[in-house]
């Protein structure tokens, strides 16, 4: 005996964006096994059905057979079925239709490797997935040859998410979102004219003091080049760091300088190590701030985010935001309470920001000095999207989750608002 049998017709069809279905039963039941009412079957089997298609909450409400009664979504109790057609409402996730290319370039070797072609290191998977949620068509394309990327360009995408800075196929440098201007593709961050002086920090000061933002005193050295304690422009004590790069790369305990010799052998050790010109600033004593931007495609206006960094103190008593520290991730971020100060940092990383030609998003660093001054220290056009100052930024200033973060720098590379980005 096989045990209760039935004859279950279900038509389904999708037809611009709707769903009809149609729940037709005939039951027959042996002679031996229990009935199974109709009305608990159909109940269950629905719920099963929707439980199955119904994976978002960001849904579109979809007529259902009949007049609508009642909407539902996942994990609500459905209404009683009283007879075959039974009018009710569901909600169903819609996709956009929009092509994505999630755009990447080969790993290096060994994962501490630096690749200064690649402003964002891209978890391409997990932003795949997140993408996928809200657009139709989303690819991952690696990039190894011009081939490869002529390829992606003749797909025709709407949009280009990548972080990488530039090519080198051998022929010189080919920056990637200077060549997707010219092919007409949208992207999701700044161009080389932004780029190329936000990656030199003494350039982008430079900028932004033509601007009229305040910016610590500095001058450049290379070994060999201040030969006397005379020859040294600014006074001690001075914060020294590569001229070129970020993360704090070349950043340690003995980038606090206050006298010759230290300057001297810091000077030769991110010249051997990194080599890399030295930039050396006053030393500013004061906290320590970045600020995460967003810019609306459409209205330009900036959105600001400020945050502090709190460094723990190192065995000299310096609070130095250094390589270990970011890595290890064991600083403190913090909201910023007072609407003044909030204020203040927000007008001046709007101006860097615009100063040094950003676009989409970025973040700019901020310090103050002993008497609560602020200066412009660096720009990151390139912010990192994994779980670090940008993203926290977002959290602590707009609530802002870290999926909805993604889908707003994408909707923003499409060309829709903030006001539309997240739904």
């Amino acid at each position: 005996m096989s045990g209760a049998c039935f004859s279950l017709n279900v038509i389904a069809f999708i037809k611009c964006r709707y769903i009809y279905l149609d729940f037709i039963s005939n039951f027959t039941v042996s002679d031996t096994a229990k009935p199974l009412k109709p009305i608990a079957f159909r109940q269950n089997f629905a719920r099963a059905l929707l439980g199955f298609i119904l994976k978002s909450e960001n849904t579109k409400t979809t007529p259902i057979i009949g007049k609508p009664m009642k909407s539902i979504r996942v994990g609500s109790a459905l209404p009683a079925y009283r007879n075959r057609n039974v009018p009710l409402q569901i909600h169903l996730p819609v996709k956009e239709n929009k092509s994505i290319v999630i755009l990447t370039v080969p790993k290096a070797d060994s994962p501490h490797s630096h690749q200064k072609n690649v402003g964002i290191t891209l978890d391409e998977h997990l932003i795949f997935n997140l993408l996928s949620e809200k657009y139709q068509h989303v690819q991952i394309s690696e990039i190894a040859t011009k081939s490869d990327l002529r390829r992606v360009v003749d797909r025709r995408p709407d949009l280009v998410f990548s972080g990488v800075k530039y090519f080198d196929f051998g022929d010189g440098k080919t920056w990637l979102n200077d060549f997707l201007d010219q092919c007409g593709i949208a992207y999701m961050a700044s161009n080389r004219k932004a780029l190329e002086p936000e990656a030199n920090k003494s350039h982008a000061k430079d900028i932004v003091q033509k601007a009229g933002v305040q910016t610590a005193r500095y001058f450049k050295s290379v070994p060999g080049q201040h030969l006397t304690e005379t020859s040294i422009p600014i006074a001690f004590p001075l914060f020294l760091k590569p001229v070129i790069g970020g993360d704090s790369r070349g950043v340690d305990a003995f980038s606090y300088v206050h006298d010759f010799a230290s300057f001297k052998a810091k000077v030769s050790k991110i010249y051997s190590k990194q080599n890399n010109t030295t930039l050396a600033e006053a030393y500013l004593t004061g906290r320590e701030f970045t600020v995460g931007v967003f810019q609306d495609c459409k209205t330009h206006n900036c959105t600001t985010m400020p945050v502090e960094i709190i460094a723990s103190k190192n065995k000299n008593g310096h609070r130095i935001l250094d390589f270990h520290i970011k890595k290890n991730d064991t600083e403190q971020v913090v909201a910023v309470a007072s609407a003044v100060l909030r204020k203040q940092l927000s007008t001046m990383a709007e101006a860097a920001f615009k100063a040094l030609g950003g676009k989409s998003f970025g973040r700019i660093d901020i310090k103050m000095d002993g008497h609560n001054v602020l200066h412009f220290i660096e720009a990151n056009l390139m912010p990192g999207l994994g779980q670090g100052y940008f993203f926290r930024s977002c959290l602590l200033n707009l609530n802002m989750s870290y999926d909805q973060m993604i889908l707003r720098i994408a909707a923003n590379g499409l060309g829709v608002s903030a006001d539309a980005a997240v739904s």
